[in-house]
């Protein structure tokens, strides 16, 4: 109704001067029967919302529906359409929906082409890194570890950028069960010793043994994966531990990863789970994309898990994940 009344205001306030002008008439002709006046400014109203009635009537379903925006077009459809504007505004809309429906196939079946392209190139990597990695085996000269350094760098990038790809077809690639967190943890923590013995950290892992929790396992490990990689990154050096512990609290159980690295500037604190948002440390460690966190919290989010983060200068930063 108000969007009926706000359309059909300048009608109103037109056929009210009108019949202003027809009262001004009367006066100025000097006729002195008020009644007859009244009785045609009174014929003319009610004209008006005779005209008005009929109009909203007829148009009743378009306007009720574009004052609640409809969700899918079937509750569009299937509503009553009885004048030409409403049939009018049906067709287009129909049009319009068909349009932009084909539009939407199109861009699924580039982005399904680009995620198949991806996840090959990705498998199609691993193979020479396999092979570098079975070649460095045993060697221990000071050259081979930084060949086996370099290869774990491109590793963890594959990684990513394989994940990143996944993640808008999360829904076809998880499966939750219970996760005994603390072997999982455990795993991470094996995947990745090459990486705290390069950068002089350790490992403390005090989750409790009868922690289970609801999850993916994998897209579980590569999100404590991604938390392990930035603490070791921002810690590296100090012979400092990355303590891993868990607690309840209230109905949900937390997994903390704590550090006692550089920390994260404050103004920088609030933006850390933007996507390609690498802040002052990212100037400073230039291994650093932005995307870490970012996808963390995408993959909480569809997990329906939660993400908090806290953060000291030259203290550390601690990273939450709440089930």
């Amino acid at each position: 109704m108000k969007l009926f009344l706000r359309d059909h205001l300048s009608l109103i306030i037109f056929n009210s001067i009108q019949l202003f002008f027809v009262l001004s008439i009367y006066w100025l002709d000097g006729y002195q029967n008020h009644l007859t006046a009244l009785y045609s400014v009174f014929f003319g109203l009610f004209l008006l919302t005779i005209y008005l009635f009929f109009r909203y009537i007829t148009n009743r379903s378009i306007y009720r529906r574009l004052s609640n925006p409809f969700h899918n077009w079937d509750e569009f459809v299937l509503t009553r359409n009885w004048s030409p504007l409403a049939k009018a505004i049906q067709n287009l809309l129909r049009t319009q929906y068909r349009f932009y429906q084909e539009q939407i196939r199109r861009y699924e079946g580039k982005q399904e082409q680009h995620i198949t392209f991806i996840n090959q190139w990705v498998h199609q990597m691993k193979t020479p890194l396999s092979v570098i990695h079975l070649t460095l085996k045993g060697r221990i000269d000071p050259i081979f570890e930084s060949i086996r350094e370099e290869t774990d760098r491109m590793e963890k990038g594959l990684e990513t950028i394989l994940y990143t790809s996944r993640l808008n077809v999360f829904g076809q690639d998880f499966h939750v069960e219970k996760i005994h967190l603390r072997s999982l943890v455990n795993g991470v923590i094996h995947d990745n010793k090459r990486s705290f013995i390069r950068n002089d950290v350790y490992p403390n892992n005090k989750v409790e043994e009868i922690i289970v929790v609801e999850s993916d396992a994998k897209w579980l490990s590569f999100m404590i994966g991604q938390i392990m990689m930035n603490a070791i990154r921002y810690s590296a050096g100090t012979g400092e531990k990355i303590e891993f512990s868990s607690y309840r609290r209230g109905k949900n159980i937390v997994l903390e990863v704590r550090d006692y690295g550089i920390g994260i500037p404050t103004r920088d604190l609030k933006r850390v789970f933007d996507p390609y948002f690498t802040g002052e440390n990212g100037r400073k460690y230039r291994e650093s994309t932005g995307m870490g966190l970012y996808l963390v919290k995408e993959v909480c989010k569809k997990l329906h898990h939660g993400v908090e983060i806290e953060s000291t200068v030259g203290k550390g930063t601690m990273v939450q994940i709440i089930f």
